[in-house]
């Protein structure tokens, strides 16, 4: 089977060197040279554009920053709809809007290609150790046929629904995500203002009601959480851009619907000024820099 990956970057590029360490041919596209040349270095086949990844692939996964990438990735006039064989499989694991997948996914059928939407949680830490879970929204026959794909780069796939429903369960999840890390941020900061000891107050709440992901497995302070961004200057995570991006697909959403997100909105308020303070490319969970004190 011969994979295409478009789109190798911090989420995409560990995805990808896992589908490698499994054993299986993987041809890839990004923008980066530098993420197009650690690929090849692990044996990955580099290709000059979607197009000649996906004319060659059996499976395209696609990893890609917003709509609008995906959309030109997959339906403009040099998308890779146009050239992928009759009865191929496409999974993109971008977060996106569910109108958009549902979009691709229309257009998929009229040539034959079966299109999913497959979203991730489990950030930079998870896609490197190959412990991602995946939000798959496809038919039944579809679900069965990505399950084996995705096991190479996750531990746990859930089907959520039709196409969308991935996108769906996504957004909320990464919601209640970006509040989780603010509410951790907060508490590690006002904790380190009234004197205790970082270290232990996190083993505090990491076994007590405060426990969640963001506490444990990224926490904000430096040092606490082996392998988080938060020990590395907050590089080589999950951008706040990114974070702010997937707040605003949510709180989108919930106006279509007019469903009340009070705690989102503020998240939301929170990233924004992260962003334009110039920390747009660092990690979410530097969202705790907003609690420390400013150097004069």
């Amino acid at each position: 089977m011969k994979i295409a990956f478009i789109g190798l970057g911090n989420m995409g590029g560990s995805m990808a060197q896992n589908l490698l360490k499994a054993g299986q041919t993987v041809l890839g596209y990004d923008l980066s040279e530098k993420a197009l040349q650690q690929f090849s270095e692990s044996g990955g086949i580099v290709c000059d554009s979607p197009q000649a990844a996906a004319e060659q692939a059996d499976v395209v996964i696609s990893m890609l920053p917003a709509a609008k990438h995906v959309r030109d990735v997959y339906l403009s006039e040099t998308g890779i709809l146009a050239v992928m064989r009759a009865g191929s499989l496409c999974i993109d694991s971008s977060t996106i809007d569910p109108q958009t997948i549902k979009d691709v996914a229309a257009e998929g059928l009229k040539h034959q290609v079966q299109v999913c939407d497959a979203p991730v949680s489990g950030g930079t830490i998870g896609a490197k150790a190959g412990t991602l879970t995946f939000m798959v929204g496809a038919d039944d026959v579809t679900y069965e046929r990505v399950q084996p794909i995705l096991s190479f780069m996750g531990k746990n796939t859930v089907h959520c629904g039709a196409v969308g429903a991935g996108q769906i369960a996504k957004i909320c999840n990464n919601m209640i995500l970006g509040i989780s890390m603010a509410a951790v941020a907060e508490g590690m900061a006002l904790g380190s203002r009234l004197g205790i000891d970082t270290h232990a107050l996190a083993g505090v709440i990491n076994s007590s009601s405060g426990r969640c992901w963001s506490s444990e497995i990224c926490n904000p302070w430096p040092d606490i959480s082996p392998n988080a961004p938060a020990g590395r200057g907050y590089t080589d995570g999950f951008a706040s851009q990114l974070m702010l991006k997937d707040l605003g697909l949510a709180i989108e959403a919930a106006g279509q619907v007019k469903q009340p997100v009070l705690l989102g909105g503020l998240a939301q308020q929170l990233y924004q000024q992260l962003c334009l303070q110039g920390n747009a490319h660092l990690d979410f969970s530097s969202i705790i820099q907003q609690y420390l004190p400013r150097e004069n």
